[in-house]
């Protein structure tokens, strides 16, 4: 008798553990969500510049899939973060009306407008508990929108707002060190706020929006994050052709004209390399912010259920094409960088195809198994994350300011400006988009088959 007992208790207690194991195979993914300003190409594992240190970027890279090849909707942060959030073109948000067409509120009402939900929201409504501090979009996210905010903290300006180096009203842009620690820094105290909910244990699935406002200008770090770059002399310059721009029209050049430092000027300033070198600093920084944040993630009961998705709103030009600037129609200010890691994604893949801020929506939506939204004008991801080479036809489309457009395919990057001007760069031969192709006529019939995408892709959806 005793012995049939003790058979039934252990029968009773696997099938326990059996059953606590399925629960747990079934519960949906939790979404760890990192937005970062500002921040191009340069990190590590993108594998493009070579003097970044990342090593926190780098470990999750190295644990999920490296998107290597993905563009904005529009290389500004309101236009930008609107088009992601709501899963629309900024065609069908009603094009480019300045910045503050983009705030949050506005930006709700909008996808409300449109039929649609923003990213969290939808989440919101499939029964997670959606969470948010920092920079999200163009300040933080709608009043209300979220369980959890932790509201989003200031630019870090030097005391008094005075400048170091760049007076410029029309930007924040400066660089040198913040005479403070990191604690005062908005990104550390994001960072803080996000770990501690991670700590806290939860039943229901969650969404974690985390927005780190570094490297967007000012450049401005604790000492600590320069010394991380011993000797600013040895730091690896961008390319730059001092007549880089004499094949493109006046409209292209126009773009340059808002108060941005210029490379001529920073190198009879002798500033170039002080300004990669903040400009690195801050990565480092953030990069250091995104590492406790990861360290939390893994000592948490959600490591092994949790989605982590990393991305930067656009690019940053760092002395290309004459200028330190975002908001241009060059592949500079578009590529960003882009990581998915977690269930379902196969540790250390790359994907070279290109893929669209527009995606991360309805790949998060495909990923968690929920319903799709139709009003998604991106496309899942899953298809590239289950097979990183697998066919994928489909260019970026980036709008910038008022009828300057740019189409990216893998191998080209066709421009198209309010006047009628084109570009159109063969960026196997040319990454650096320094001979204009439009005007041979050995190229007319990729210029018009990408002029005739861009038609396409203009057509209301």
């Amino acid at each position: 008798m005793k012995t049939t007992c003790c058979y039934i208790a252990l029968l009773i207690g696997l099938c326990s553990v059996f059953t606590i194991t399925v629960r747990a195979a079934e519960a949906p993914p939790n979404v760890l969500f990192i937005a970062i300003d500002d921040l191009n190409d340069w990190p590590k594992f993108m594998g493009r510049y070579p003097d970044a240190i990342t090593p926190n970027m780098d470990r999750l890279a190295a644990r999920g899939q490296v998107f290597t090849n993905a563009h904005c909707s529009y290389p500004l942060c309101g236009p930008s973060r609107a088009s992601l959030f709501t899963g629309l073109s900024i065609g069908s948000l009603g094009g480019y009306k300045g910045q503050k067409a983009f705030e949050d509120q506005k930006v709700a009402k909008l996808a409300e407008s449109k039929g649609t939900w923003l990213l969290h929201s939808y989440f919101r409504d499939h029964d997670y508990k959606t969470m948010a501090v920092g920079k999200l979009l163009h300040e933080h996210v709608p009043k209300g929108s979220v369980a959890m905010s932790g509201g989003r903290g200031g630019w870090n300006k030097l005391p008094g707002g005075t400048k170091l180096n760049w007076p410029s009203k029309k930007t924040l842009t400066d660089w040198g060190a913040y005479p403070g620690n990191d604690e005062e820094m908005s990104d550390h105290q994001a960072a803080s706020w996000a770990v501690e909910r991670l700590e806290r244990k939860r039943k229901e699935p969650f969404m974690l929006m985390v927005g780190f406002l570094r490297p967007h200008v000012p450049w401005h770090v604790p000492q600590k994050w320069l010394d991380l770059y011993p000797d600013p002399s040895k730091l690896t310059r961008p390319p730059f052709k001092p007549d880089d721009l004499k094949d493109v029209s006046d409209a292209a050049r126009d773009l340059l004209n808002d108060g941005y430092p210029r490379t001529e000027w920073a190198m009879e300033e002798e500033q170039w390399q002080d300004m990669i070198h903040s400009y690195l600093a801050c990565i480092s920084f953030v990069d250091a912010q995104v590492g406790r944040v990861l360290d939390a993630l893994d000592a948490s009961p959600y490591a092994d259920n949790t989605l982590v998705i990393l991305w930067s709103d656009h690019g940053y030009h760092m002395g290309e094409k004459n200028t330190f600037q975002k908001h241009t129609v060059w592949e500079r200010s578009s590529r960003t960088p882009m990581i998915i890691a977690g269930p379902g994604v196969t540790a250390g893949q790359r994907c070279d195809r290109v893929v669209s801020l527009l995606d991360i929506y309805p790949t998060l939506v495909d990923l968690c198994s929920l319903p799709a939204n139709p009003k998604c004008e991106g496309r899942s991801l899953r298809p590239l994350i289950k097979n990183p080479s697998e066919a994928w036809p489909y260019p970026a489309l980036i709008n910038c300011r008022e009828g300057h457009y740019a189409v990216q395919t893998e191998s080209h990057r066709y421009i198209r400006y309010e006047d009628g001007s084109e570009e159109l760069y063969d960026h196997g031969q040319d990454p650096n988009e320094w001979s204009n192709l439009v005007a041979d006529p050995a190229h007319a019939d990729r210029r018009a088959a990408m002029a005739k995408q861009l038609k396409e892709l203009l057509l209301p959806k």
